[in-house]
């Protein structure tokens, strides 16, 4: 499911900020951009999300600024070195008056930040406050990520409504009948003996059972009816159900694709073409659902 959620803060000598944005996927999929020095937090943050999130595609950032009143610029005396030696070099090359000191200074390297130097005690402090910023950060995508489920899962109970409408209409369709399945194998069988092929009694007998056998869709109905049941049952669980149902979907949508096949009356192949019409789009909203 698609969230977004971030949580700053400060203290320590820093200023940090995550983020965090999830988008719909088929497994888990954590990508993090952690802020330079910080990437020893990865396993952590990974297995802090992993502990939130089942399904999905999330994508993290920490960004860590240093408090400037702490942070001090030391001259790099190497940099420098090597840079005044490069213009020494060039001096005698290349008619242009010598550069301004700022402009030597203002050159990447020379003058460097230099953050003050902190004791374990602080490091483990500042630790602290960037994991409970990612607790704060994740419930809150929490948050965000439940509502979105809440409307999911109201959209589907209606597909799953007109679904259920849509089998009840092909059970109760004329064309399942005993008069209609009467009418229809003795069209059918006139057929056969239309074709000149010799059968006996018996083997009219048999070719008519096989005929109405590989008409009758009850058994599909059946099942139709109970994937239904268990989609709804699944609406109602706390813990991911997004496989699960993506599964019932799938089976949904073979159950109806036979009774398509099956189907030997425009009306009851009409019905079928709906229902998996209305299952595509059920399918299409579970790729949401964690």
């Amino acid at each position: 499911m698609t969230g977004f959620a971030a949580a700053r803060g400060e203290g320590n000598g820093i200023r940090w900020q995550w983020e965090i944005k999830t988008v719909n996927g088929r497994g888990l999929d954590i990508r993090c951009r952690l802020a330079p020095g910080y990437e020893s937090l990865e396993p952590e943050v990974r297995a802090r999300v992993g502990r939130r999130i089942a399904r999905g595609s999330c994508h993290m950032t920490l960004q860590v600024r240093g408090d400037q009143a702490e942070t001090t610029l030391q001259l790099n005396e190497q940099a420098l070195d090597q840079v005044l030696a490069a213009i020494d070099r060039l001096a005698g090359r290349i008619d242009a008056p010598p550069p301004r000191i700022e402009n030597i200074l203002a050159i990447k390297g020379v003058l460097e930040p230099r953050e003050p130097d902190e004791t374990e005690e602080v490091a483990a402090a500042r630790t602290e406050d960037l994991l409970d910023g990612l607790e704060r950060a994740l419930a809150e995508l929490d948050r965000s990520r439940r509502a979105e489920g809440g409307r999911l899962a109201a959209v589907i109970a209606d597909q799953l409504q007109r679904i259920e409408d849509l089998v009840v209409e092909a059970r109760d369709c004329p064309a399942r009948t005993p008069d209609a399945i009467r009418s229809r194998l003795a069209e059918q069988v006139r057929r056969l003996m239309d074709t000149g092929a010799e059968l006996s009694e018996e083997r009219l007998h048999q070719e008519a059972a096989l005929i109405a056998t590989r008409a009758d869709i009850q058994e599909e109905l059946d099942r139709l009816f109970g994937h239904i049941e268990a989609a709804r049952g699944l609406l109602e669980e706390s813990a991911p159900v997004g496989r699960r149902l993506d599964f019932l979907s799938q089976e949904l949508n073979r159950e109806a694709n036979t009774l398509c096949a099956k189907a030997n009356d425009a009306a009851l192949s009409a019905i079928g073409l709906n229902l998996k019409a209305v299952i595509d789009q059920m399918r299409e909203q579970v790729q949401n659902v964690e």
